[in-house]
């Protein structure tokens, strides 16, 4: 399985971005796909997840209402719309499938595949 994050860039504070991560190779039943953020000197945070199946979706809370999950079946693709940016969503975003959505979307311990990152950076 690979994973390839694409969407990140450098912008100001209010503005929106939208990160997509593009899923190849085995497929399975009932996974996940989560976003997951770093920031040096921080710990790896989980920021939104989606099933693929049923639809469901969990977000950290500091990013509801500005983030938006969602997925394109046909291009096994999963997006991360990001709007009304803030400073402290600067981060190197990953994205990660979990082959069995059943235990905590938002441990990164569930996930069994990682994509390489991609830079957000949001500047005032």
């Amino acid at each position: 399985v690979q994973l390839q994050a694409s969407g990140g860039g450098s912008v100001q504070t209010g503005d929106s971005l939208r990160l997509s991560c593009v899923v190849s190779g085995r497929t399975y039943s009932d996974p996940a796909l989560g976003w997951f953020r770093h920031t040096p000197g921080k710990e790896r945070e989980f920021v939104a997840a989606i099933v693929w199946r049923g639809g469901s979706t969990e977000y950290i809370d500091s990013v509801k209402g500005r983030f938006t999950i969602s997925r394109d079946n046909a291009k096994n693709t999963v997006y991360l719309q990001m709007n009304s940016l803030k400073s402290e969503d600067t981060a190197i975003y990953y994205c990660a499938l979990d082959r069995v959505a059943w235990g905590s979307l938002r441990e990164s311990s569930e996930y069994d595949y990682w994509g390489q990152g991609t830079q957000v950076t949001v500047s005032s």
